[in-house]
């Protein structure tokens, strides 16, 4: 794999959990995630967390003394997984097209920022800037001092990633059919778009004329330098249903938060039976007015929850069947009955960073499947072992060492 960062650094992860032998090719200081709040020399919390389970290969890219150690990485792997900036992967021989005619059987998955095509295809693209693109950022309506703000600053690259992942495997699947090889491509851009998808959905019919009478009206507000929560408030008739307003919420409680997900008329029966309120929408053929409706309801609603605790909540809820969880924070959870009842956190020594824990493999298959990858080994540690396995001999192994493209160590 030729990349770094996010994206296909756990894309990759997951191939290996999954029983991939993964060989991650970095720049000869490594990928800029190692720096990130060191635990140890080139080793970090958010690099640990996503590259366990491969084997690390210093390598100058951009240096033609490199291209035949390219060459022997491509032909040799049954998958090549890049996220190259712009234009870089066609200076380096590894252009999808070109690897696919050399190689048949080959699968190449490539992330970009905002697809290949269109106005914005050269630029490159970071999770921050993606979430804000795409409505992602707007759509989770966070925040901060009065200024938008993301959610998990990674959640479009995880996205990508699975998607990646589940790109690669259905590739294979093909090729195991078929015995042709292919291209899969995939951008940061579709992995947020994904994630807004609940809203950007509308009837061309019913809901296009409305949605551009807001936007007029949110045009008017920016050139009247409204805030931007004014702008969001503008917007959120598109976003919600009246129904949202009490049954697919949080709510304040006496001693912290809950979140209640009613997502069908049988669980708001049983929200509403435990809070003995009486919810006349919930029949059919109410003829009211659903806003005002809705808007007393919520008022009552708060005011039972925020007299008892999360925990009452959680117990009674629950025990009525209703989907509820106290909000909990992630420094709660290395310690969770239900987390580790079910090994969802791995735990493990890394030989430079000590005892970690981290997120275990979001899923199982029987048997032998997606297991935990071991660390990675120092960078550049298996450098000679890695260039041998590819055909390379001791002494050409020393010469790449001596011009620089490759080191056994890290520097």
């Amino acid at each position: 794999m030729f990349g770094q960062f996010v994206a296909v650094p756990v894309a990759a992860q997951l191939l290996a959990d999954g029983g991939a032998e993964v060989i991650k090719v970095e720049t000869p200081t490594g990928d800029p995630i190692r720096g990130i709040l060191p635990l140890a020399p080139g080793e970090s919390r958010y690099f640990i967390t996503r590259n366990n389970g491969k084997h690390a290969l210093p390598l100058a890219l951009s240096d033609p003394a490199a291209r035949p150690v390219i060459d022997a990485l491509t032909a040799s792997a049954d998958v090549v997984l890049m996220n190259l900036r712009p234009g870089l992967a066609e200076k380096l021989g590894l252009d999808s097209d070109q690897l696919l005619k050399k190689h048949p059987k080959l699968i190449v998955g490539s992330v970009t920022g905002f697809g290949l095509h269109g106005p914005e295809a050269n630029d490159a693209g970071m999770d921050l800037v993606v979430q804000a693109r795409t409505g992602l950022m707007a759509a989770n309506g966070r925040i901060t001092d009065g200024r938008p703000a993301a959610g998990d600053p990674v959640s479009a690259d995880y996205m990508c990633a699975m998607t990646l992942a589940f790109g690669v495997s259905a590739a294979l699947l093909r090729r195991e059919r078929t015995g042709k090889g292919g291209i899969i491509d995939t951008s940061l851009m579709q992995a947020g778009l994904a994630l807004t998808a609940s809203q950007l959905v509308r009837s061309e019919d019913h809901d296009a004329a409305k949605q551009q009478q807001l936007l007029n009206k949110l045009k008017e507000a920016r050139l009247q330098h409204a805030s931007y929560a004014e702008q969001l408030e503008i917007t959120r008739p598109t976003q919600r249903a009246h129904m949202f307003m009490v049954y697919y919420r949080t709510f304040v409680t006496a001693n912290g938060h809950i979140a209640v997900a009613c997502g069908s008329p049988g669980l708001r029966v049983k929200f509403a039976a435990v809070l003995g309120i009486e919810d006349a929408a919930l029949a059919n053929g109410f003829q009211g007015d659903l806003d005002a409706h809705y808007q007393g309801l919520t008022a009552e609603v708060e005011q039972l929850i925020s007299a008892q605790s999360s925990e009452y909540w959680e117990n009674a809820l629950r025990t009525a069947g209703v989907p509820v969880s106290t909000v909990r924070l992630p420094l709660e959870l290395y310690d969770d009955k239900q987390i580790n009842a079910n090994h969802f956190l791995h735990r493990f020594n890394h030989p430079s960073a000590g005892n970690m824990t981290v997120v275990a493999p979001p899923l199982s298959l029987d048997g032998d499947g997606f297991k935990p990858g071991e660390p990675t080994q120092p960078f550049g540690s298996q450098t000679r072992e890695l260039l041998q396995d590819l055909g390379f001999s001791a002494d050409q192994v020393d010469s790449f060492i001596k011009a620089g493209i490759t080191h056994n160590g890290l520097v």
